[in-house]
Formats: C-alpha cells, structure tokens, sequence
C-alpha cells in the first residue's frame, strides 16, 4: 500500500500474517524506489522492531528491506481468490498460499497420523516397514499395478495389502506389529478412492476381533477429541455422534434392517439369488451364496450406516485370510467399520490353519484363472510361515484418507491428499 514516502505491507508465513511499516526515511532512496515496485507474491526479508500503530495494530517498523525471491507470476485476485477445484488440485502450492483452511486440513491430517503412531506405540506395538513390491498378489481383493524388475528378470506388483508380511513378523514373535503406509490399487478414482492411498493395519497375538473393535472405538474417539474437542461431528450434511459404545450388527442383521428383508429370504443360494434379482443386481454365475449377500448388502445397507457401525460375521467365500466362525463354518470372525456411509477399517481373527488356508488360497487362484483380477495368488511360503505356526491372532487395517476425511470434513478424498491423481493436462 504505497503512500508517498512512508508505505505498508503484508506479510506471511506459516505461522500468520503481519503488517510492516516502510518509509523512505528508513531504508533510503534506492532501496525505498526498489521496494515500490516489489509484486504480491514476492518473497522479501524485513529487520527492523516491533511496534504498535495508531489504531493499535501490531506491526514491524522495517529498517531494512530485501527482496529475497521474484514471484513471476501473480497470485489470484485478493477478494476472488483461488475456487477453480481442477486448478487447485493440479497446482497445490498455488491453494496452499492463498487458501488457509486447506492448509489447516494438512496440518490436522498430520496430527491425526501423529496421535494414531502414539496410541500404538503406548499399547506396546512395533512399528515396521514391510516391502512396496510383492512377487506375488496377496493380502486384499484389489487388482494390482504391475511393474518388471530388469535385473532379477521378474515381474513385480506394488503392494495392494501388507498384510501377509506382517503375519509372518507374528509368527517370528513381533506380537504387536502395524505399519502405516502406502497401499497401492488399479481402480477407478472417485471420491472415497485414489489409486495409492495411505493405510494403517496392525496385528495382536492373543487377542480377538472384538478387542480390535474396542480399540478402534477407543482411537477414533480419542483422535476426535483432541483434534475437534468434540464427539458430534459434521461430515457434509451428516451431524454423526462417536459417542461410545458403537453399534454391532451382523451382516444378516444389517439387511434386514435397512433393507427390509428378512434373513430368512436370504437363507439359501435360491431365496439369495432370487433376492438380489429383485434388488436388479447381476448374479454372476461364480458367485457363491456369500457373495451375493455381500452384493445385497452394498445395495441396502452401506450407504445407511451413517454413525458408527461394525458389521460382523461376513460370508467365508468374500473372507479368504479370516478364522471360520465355529458356530457356523460358512461365516467368519470379521467385521467392518462403516460411519457416514463409508468402509473405514476391516479387521478379523486370523486363519491360522495352514491346511484351511491353503484351501482358500486354491479358490482363489481358480476364480484368478476364471478371469478375476481381484483375486489372490498362492503364497506357498506363506503356508509354510504358518506350518511353524501362527498364535491365535487377531488384525485390522484402517483407511488413515478416509479417517482425515471424517475428521475435518472434507467429503472428497481429493481434499485430504495434497497431490492427488488427476489426467494429464
């Protein structure tokens, strides 16, 4: 704001803005001159004191002046700013400095992953890091990126799951084990996925999944509160309560409670696959009597599961790593968290029967041979990794995007990453 011979400026950096007070009187006539021609955008250092103006606003009376930096390009107009969402994405930098509330969203997102390291850390886990390329497809039903190692002569696949490293660390006595870390996914972008996404999963010996509910419950609130100060949330239209405890359903349960069908009407293959039609979903021929619940499921009950819910006793045929449930062999010990209509953790007892396991593994690769993507490979040294023998165990993975998301409302996954995937321009 030039004014003749004494002007003012802004200025700012990570911790605030200030205003500076500039005169001719001060730095001299060259450098005043100089200083009148600096852009918005500039980069500049200012030594001088601190003082208070007539209107009693904290300012720096500059004694000296340099321009450390030239801005080449200007920043978007002052009272319009930056709103164009493309454009905010692809140049992050640019939103960064000019919009503070998406600045406030990283910051958070880093306080959100520093207190979920913290409260691992105080119950006894061990922090490790496993490998970003796997020899083999494993540990999650995703199709992976596919990538050649020139010097081994091998194809290789980034990582669509930890999960099978960090069993086998169990098995070598890290009896408390998670990694926070990229996972990376060949799907489709939208709002709740990006192909590379960052995931906490993290293993108990002698422990159940009804103790990692627990711990979840336990970590999400606490996160909340020292992040929000609060348990009553707003996530886009939704006002969700984390108020403990949080509601467990089976997945039978859940359909017929926000579907409207009864279990009976999916008790068998038939009743199943004649429910779904009703509901116009495709039964593909493979399919098994629990994939098409799960498929009915998606349709009637997900999008409803608006505060806290655990969904338990999945379908063993969409459950390939998960310990059987002894009441009913065709179910398993697995749940699912869902808040606001979104999947934010899945976790299970671990099968720890090498024979039962080797078995799944066996599905797989035939569904994989029939032309599904998504399914796992044969890990035979993982078999033998549980031949030594696998303590009864119990693991889960969370969504830390989808976590941040929740936590400062921000109902694109766009929001919470600062680069995320978009075409080329």
């Amino acid at each position: 704001r030039i004014m003749g011979k004494a002007s003012f400026c802004t200025i700012q950096d990570a911790t605030g803005k200030i205003q500076s007070y500039v005169s001719i009187n001060d730095l001299g006539e060259e450098s005043y001159k100089a200083f009148k021609i600096f852009d918005i955008g500039d980069i500049i250092g200012l030594k001088g004191f601190v003082f208070k103006t007539r209107t009693e606003e904290i300012s720096i009376h500059a004694k000296e002046v340099v321009l450390l930096t030239k801005s080449l390009r200007d920043l978007p107009e002052k009272f319009h700013g930056l709103k164009d969402v493309e454009t905010r994405y692809r140049q992050r930098y640019l939103d960064l400095i000019v919009n503070n509330d998406v600045k406030e969203v990283f910051i958070k997102r880093s306080q959100i992953i520093k207190e979920i390291r913290d409260f691992f850390t105080s119950c006894g886990f061990v922090e490790v890091e496993t490998p970003m390329m796997h020899s083999l497809v494993g540990g999650a039903a995703a199709k992976p990126f596919i990538t050649h190692h020139n010097a081994l002569d091998m194809q290789l696949y980034l990582r669509i799951a930890p999960e099978l490293y960090l069993k086998r660390l169990v098995v070598g006595g890290i009896e408390r084990v998670f990694e926070l870390n990229r996972n990376f996914r060949n799907e489709g972008v939208d709002t709740k996925h990006n192909p590379e996404f960052t995931m906490i999963e993290w293993y108990m010996a002698y422990a159940d999944y009804h103790t990692l509910m627990d711990m979840i419950e336990e970590l999400v609130t606490t996160i909340s509160q020292k992040i929000n100060n609060t348990l009553q949330i707003q996530f886009g239209d939704l006002n969700i309560d984390l108020q403990r405890p949080w509601a467990r359903l089976t997945m039978a349960e859940a359909i017929e409670k926000y579907g409207n069908i009864s279990q009976d009407e999916i008790a068998d293959y038939e009743k199943a696959k004649a429910a779904a039609e009703k509901l116009h979903i495709q039964v593909d021929s493979s399919w098994g009597h629990g994939k098409i619940i799960s498929e009915i499921f998606e349709i009637t009950a997900e999008e409803k599961l608006i505060n806290p819910a655990f969904i338990i006793d999945y379908p063993k045929e969409i459950s390939p790593l998960s310990k059987s449930k002894e009441s009913n062999p065709e179910l398993t010990d697995r749940f699912e968290l869902f808040i606001a209509g979104m999947e934010l953790s899945n976790g299970f007892n671990e099968l720890n029967d090498p024979v039962d396991q080797e078995e799944r593994f066996q599905k797989q690769v035939d569904s994989r041979n029939a032309g599904d993507e998504e399914a796992c490979m044969m890990d035979e040294d993982y078999i033998r990794a549980l031949e030594y023998g696998l303590p009864p165990t119990a693991g889960a993975g969370m969504g830390i995007d989808r976590l941040v998301m929740l936590l400062t409302n921000q109902v694109s996954i766009r929001d919470v990453l600062l680069f995320p995937y978009m075409r080329s321009e």
